[in-house]
């Protein structure tokens, strides 16, 4: 009980102590914001923000009317409809429907988006406080492993996946019925480095006399891990989670080689709908839309842990 409170107590300690760095964070806000600024960043969302205005103005046009006119006289040639959603649900390729590939997106990105996470959390709390010999080097042979482009590692994945093994387990030949384990082995590996990489520079910056305080009174690496440094690094797990999710939810690449069949997510399938000539464009107006519902969504209410994440530990020291 003693060594329970009194990690409580130091994790407190923590927490209350960061709000004394408010004043630093907002004269650095003040001294990075000028009404310039603003109104610059104001007219490069503008500009930015019309190609998607046009789009979503299409996807309730006639397919006619998109094809004769441009976005910008809808007001003109009246004719709204929603004809293109209903159409474009109901569509199916290969036997997929959109709304099937849109399940199947939730079933990819979830999972691909948790299982990173939790592993490279794990990973970058044994590099920032846990010794052991070729620690450095083993963190620095991570690191490079951003710079290298994720189409090397295509051939040796599907050679894997193809023996249904992983490191001599039948872990891919398990999951194979289920058609999504290919999907989340590609996604986990493709985002550990920079995962371990941006957690470790966040949980490395923990004050050490939390960690030692906890280690006088008996605690090991699983309670200082879940007791301390899992709350105290909530803003930058959570900050990587979103942008985890973005990535997974948008990706079209590794779902073109690794996702097939019925297990195809939204983005493969919205890639098959335009027609092999994009006949069918006006589909994918609507499409698109009903593809960047949940990213959307994310953003609009998870958007203040992009700033948090991002802040965490500037104003250390």
């Amino acid at each position: 009980m003693a060594a329970t409170e009194e990690i409580v107590a130091s994790t407190q300690a923590v927490t209350t102590a960061r709000p004394s760095q408010k004043p630093v964070l907002g004269d650095t806000k003040r001294r990075l914001t000028s009404p310039w600024a603003t109104i610059a960043a104001l007219v490069i969302a503008a500009i930015w923000t019309i190609p998607t205005f046009g789009v979503l103005v299409s996807s309730f046009r006639p397919r006619t009317q998109i094809e004769r006119t441009g976005w910008w006289t809808a007001l003109q040639n009246w004719g709204w409809t929603a004809d293109n959603y209903i159409e474009a649900l109901s569509t199916s390729t290969g036997g997929l429907t959109l709304l099937g590939a849109f399940v199947n997106s939730f079933a990819i990105t979830l999972p691909a988006a948790i299982i990173p996470l939790i592993i490279a959390t794990l990973a970058a709390y044994g590099f920032a406080w846990v010794e052991f010999r070729g620690r450095n080097l083993l963190f620095v042979l991570v690191f490079a492993l951003q710079i290298v482009p994720i189409q090397m590692a295509f051939i040796p994945l599907l050679q894997l996946f193809s023996r249904g093994e992983l490191f001599g387990f039948p872990v891919i030949q398990a999951f194979g019925s289920a058609g999504y384990a290919q999907v989340w082995v590609a996604h986990t590996i493709f985002g550990l480095p920079l995962a371990i990489f941006l957690l470790h520079n966040f949980i490395s910056q923990i004050p050490g006399e939390v960690i030692e305080a906890a280690r006088v009174d008996g605690a090991g690496h699983g309670q200082i891990f879940f007791r301390i440094v899992l709350p105290l690094s909530m803003p930058a797990i959570a900050s990587f989670a979103i942008f985890q999710f973005l990535w997974v939810w948008n990706d079209l690449l590794v779902a073109l080689i690794f996702a097939d069949g019925n297990v195809a997510p939204i983005t493969k399938l919205l890639a098959q709908m335009s027609g092999s000539r994009g006949e069918d464009w006006h589909l994918l107006t609507a499409g698109a839309f009903i593809a960047i519902i949940v990213p959307l969504l994310v953003f609009l209410f998870l958007q203040r842990y992009f700033v948090r994440g991002l802040l965490a530990g500037s104003a250390k020291g």
